[in-house]
């Protein structure tokens, strides 16, 4: 696709939350060259029908609870609505995104933009429980993948984009034979990456545990996998409403929050039974597969200096963890500057020599608190400045995330007070009643004008809509719908009106 640079698959992870679905369990979500997109509320919270699963990249906005706001956007026969919702909606809106980066720069790969996503995606103000710093400092969390999309920042990276280097594939047989699961088993296995191989690779994107295994019943078992770097990916979470005893036949769990990482190292894989049954099961193939590539990332790549590293590895990767003077080791490089998201400090520790332990501080490059979007320093008082919708404080350097009700108006000076929002809970009574006041208003209207053209008594007296006081209808004389009795001269002209009818009636019959 795309004349070699291959299409961009977009799609929803999936809305299944309710039921602990887990969108490791579909193929297209669980795909190295599917962009898996979730939602985010209003206020920023996990949707309740979100999946959680380690193949999520990034996440957009999408409904939450009734009083948050909707997905805006196209209906059916040429109309609109404010009520779209669901991952359904957050996929297109990363489409769009993704669309934006592509008109910055049509020359990037399926690849490339999954590294512009992870690299700009924001955890902002996002709320989870699972939220950890992977092994490259990176905020990675099971329901939001990297965080929300941010089209400034991919659009912007886009521009100046170096295309990644071409994607390898390393895969390694980790069991020898079937191991009987119980109530858990941990699979260990080192693994140096295909080193000295064509496919040797030294920065993760995608890692895969390809599994076979049976189990009485499939919904107990959770699955974990422990990258060298130390993170922890839940690659299958307990399903309580998957009953099956049918197990796993070669699926791919796809886990991408070691993006990045050194994957030469102990990897770790667990299973467990979840239950108090007593179930049982055996893992009879594990296969792990990694893809990525032997160079630095793009974004990095312009800034290694390899003279400020004191052992470079051949693949240019620092070995210990010191730099010269005026660098900062930024994963297993050296770095004259540290990227967005990440500060200049000293991490204190301790370095064997011999019989004795010396105390070092090598300079690192740090990650930002959560709450800064650049900083001078990890603490949450040294942000320099913000994520979108928060709020910088000039006074201890900080940033705050604004709600809806605390979004002051540029109009409005310094020290003004901000009217109360109205609640939206009671939106929906305020509107029932004035549309009841409404249809009241024109029932009593249309009757009056009615009235009025027909005729009513107002305290006794008689009121017509016509001067003379007469009404005429389809064009019969009008006298005869007079309501006093006919007097002396009507019954002259009836009697005068007769005599002319049958006159008429004679000359006709000649």
């Amino acid at each position: 696709g795309r004349g070699g640079l291959g299409s961009i698959f977009v799609w929803a992870s999936g809305n299944g939350g309710r039921e602990h679905d887990s969108c490791n369990c579909d193929g297209y979500t669980n795909s190295i060259y599917t962009l898996s997109i979730s939602s985010t509320t209003q206020y920023g919270n996990v949707p309740w029908y979100s999946e959680a699963c380690s193949s999520t990249l990034a996440t957009t906005y999408s409904s939450g609870n009734q009083n948050e706001k909707q997905i805006v956007t196209t209906d059916l026969r040429q109309k609109c609505t404010e009520s779209h919702t669901g991952t359904s909606a957050s996929a297109p809106l990363a489409a769009g995104i993704i669309a934006l980066a592509l008109e910055a720069n049509k020359n990037l790969t399926w690849r490339d933009m999954q590294h512009l996503v992870v690299q700009t995606s924001k955890p902002a103000h996002l709320n989870a429980n699972d939220w950890v710093t992977n092994g490259v400092g990176r905020k990675v969390s099971h329901s939001y993948g990297y965080g929300l999309l941010d089209a400034g920042a991919m659009v912007n990276l886009a521009k100046n984009w170096t295309t990644v280097g071409p994607q390898r594939k390393c895969v390694i047989d980790v069991l020898t034979e079937p191991k009987d699961i119980g109530k858990r088993l941990e699979v260990r296995r080192k693994v140096d990456a295909c080193l000295g191989k064509a496919n040797y690779i030294s920065r993760l994107e995608h890692a895969q545990a390809r599994l076979t295994l049976s189990y009485n019943r499939r919904g107990d078992l959770a699955i974990h996998l422990v990258s060298p770097m130390g993170t922890r990916s839940t690659l299958l979470a307990a399903r309580p409403h998957d009953f099956s005893a049918d197990g796993f036949n070669d699926w791919a769990f796809m886990t991408t929050h070691s993006w990045d990482e050194d994957p030469s190292g102990e990897w770790v894989l667990e299973i467990e039974n979840t239950s108090d049954a007593n179930n049982y099961g055996t893992l009879t193939k594990f296969t792990l597969v990694l893809y990525g590539t032997a160079t630095d990332s793009p974004s990095l790549s312009n800034q290694l200096e390899s003279s400020g590293c004191k052992t470079l590895t051949p693949s240019q990767t620092c070995v210990g963890e010191f730099c010269e003077e005026g660098y900062y080791l930024h994963q297993k490089s050296c770095l004259k500057r540290c990227p967005p998201g990440f500060a200049p400090g000293v991490q204190n520790t301790h370095y064997n020599l011999e019989n004795s332990v010396e105390p070092i501080a090598p300079h690192l490059c740090l990650p930002c608190h959560p709450s800064c979007a650049t900083c001078a320093g990890p603490g949450p008082n040294q942000c320099l400045t913000c994520p979108a919708h928060s709020h910088f404080s000039s006074l201890d350097l900080s940033c705050s995330h604004q709600t809806q009700s605390s979004r002051a108006s540029p109009a409005l000076a310094d020290g003004e007070g901000l009217a109360e929002a109205p609640p939206t809970a009671n939106l929906p009574v305020l509107i029932a009643s004035l549309s009841c006041v409404l249809i009241v208003v024109i029932f009593v209207t249309i009757f009056l004008v009615l009235q009025a053209r027909s005729g009513f008594s107002l305290r006794g007296v008689k009121v017509y809509a016509l001067d003379s006081g007469i009404i005429s209808y389809k064009g019969l004389p009008s006298d005869i719908w007079q309501e006093e009795g006919p007097s002396e001269s009507d019954g002259e002209e009836y009697e005068a009106h007769n005599e002319r009818t049958a006159f008429i009636r004679d000359q006709s019959a000649l």
